[in-house]
């Protein structure tokens, strides 16, 4: 049984109503809660690459990304968890693992089903619910990983 049915949440899968790049964050977490993301992403095996700017380098510890100087770039960590699907990280503060994820990759049940199954590995291992929110609207989820429930579940309009 899938988490959410595609019929039931496509609406809020409209790049043009929502964004094409909903805000997807993780709060209260850590370097530590960085290194366990950044852990996964090795042992699962999804195609990623680490970028500083335009130069891609090696895939480093959180802690050395998240001690740059203050006036340094924004790095990314751009990641596929399934072919067609891509998750930017942004390294922008310790305590909030913040990405983006694009619609237009994520339209119909198959695709809805496996951005669920992203969410729940990645909820799951940090231990942490997963929130998303429209584009620019942060605070103001609609959809969530609910670890006491374990699943993804819909949250309704906000």
């Amino acid at each position: 049984m899938p988490d959410l049915l595609w019929d039931d949440v496509k609406e809020h899968f409209d790049p043009y109503g929502t964004g094409s790049l909903p805000d997807l964050r993780i709060p209260y977490t850590s370097a530590d809660g960085w290194q366990t993301l950044l852990d996964l992403v090795v042992e699962r095996g999804w195609s990623h690459e680490y970028r500083e700017g335009a130069t891609e380098l090696p895939l480093p510890r959180a802690v050395d990304v998240l001690a740059r100087p203050p006036d340094a770039e924004c790095p990314q960590l751009r990641v596929r968890p399934a072919e067609n699907m891509l998750a930017i990280f942004h390294f922008l503060a310790e305590e909030e693992i913040d990405f983006d994820m694009d619609l237009r990759e994520l339209q119909g049940q198959e695709r809805l089903d496996l951005f669920c199954d992203f969410l729940r590995t990645v909820g799951r291992r940090l231990g942490k619910s997963v929130f998303m929110d429209p584009e620019g609207a942060c605070g103001h989820p609609f959809l969530a990983f609910d670890t006491e429930a374990d699943r993804v579940v819909f949250l309704g309009e906000r």
